[in-house]
């Protein structure tokens, strides 16, 4: 799969246009992978909208970030002009950086990868295993898990990735969406040479309104062995 013009288009519309950091984020930062405990440089793979940068800019990391639509990144770089040349537009899933190669002491995630199919995904973790330096860090927030509700719906790529889900679906016009259960998750860090240091599961059910909407998704905390 390559990256969906789903979101450029969602972009373009101004919808996904989250611009908070992600609370999940922040607490796994400064608990698991503070920069003043050496995590200063940082890779973001898909920063979207840009909701976690003033984060990372607030505790004087050296960022760049790695994001598929030209048009949020275009958007980016006006707001952050600092930034121009480490945000760079491409699709991960697909292209590794060489010279990133060893240099980065975090890499950050927040429910991007989730949007690849099983195959994308191995790649993907494999180019971080290589990014991430010895006893680097990577953090995974927001991966969907086989729990929440949307799983059940759409049409399957494989046996974790759904498409064209339909319009009450979280994930309407947005392309790819894959699901993970643990054993799943613990195979694709292994197989990628990535060690999990720590997996929480989360779920949300909506009862105001009652909706049939069950959110589910995995943290995950992993590093390169030193």
């Amino acid at each position: 799969m390559t990256y969906s013009d789903g979101w450029n288009n969602a972009y373009k519309n101004n919808s996904h246009m989250s611009t908070w950091p992600w609370s999940d984020l922040v607490s796994c930062v400064y608990r698991y992978a503070n920069p003043k405990d050496g995590y200063h440089h940082v890779l973001e793979l898909g920063c979207g909208a840009g909701a976690n940068i003033p984060l990372f800019l607030a505790l004087n990391c050296n960022y760049h970030a790695i994001e598929g639509s030209q048009v949020i990144t275009t958007k980016l770089v006006q707001t952050h002009p600092q930034l121009k040349g480490k945000i760079i537009t491409c699709d991960f899933s697909k292209t590794h950086l060489s010279e990133f190669n060893g240099y980065f002491d975090l890499i950050v995630d927040r429910a991007s990868i989730t949007h690849n199919d099983t195959l994308a995904i191995r790649h993907i973790l494999e180019s971080t295993m290589r990014y991430l330096r010895p006893g680097g860090k990577f953090i995974g927030i927001d991966w969907f898990s086989t729990h929440h509700s949307d799983f059940l719906k759409g049409d399957s790529i494989d046996s974790y990735t759904k498409t064209n889900l339909p319009k009450d679906s979280q994930f309407a016009k947005i392309g790819q969406v894959h699901f993970s259960n643990e054993e799943h998750i613990k195979e694709l860090f292994t197989d990628a040479g990535l060690i999990i240091e720590r997996l929480e599961h989360k779920e949300r059910v909506s009862i105001l309104p009652d909706n049939n909407h069950h959110f589910a998704s995995w943290d995950i905390i992993a590093y390169k062995s030193i």
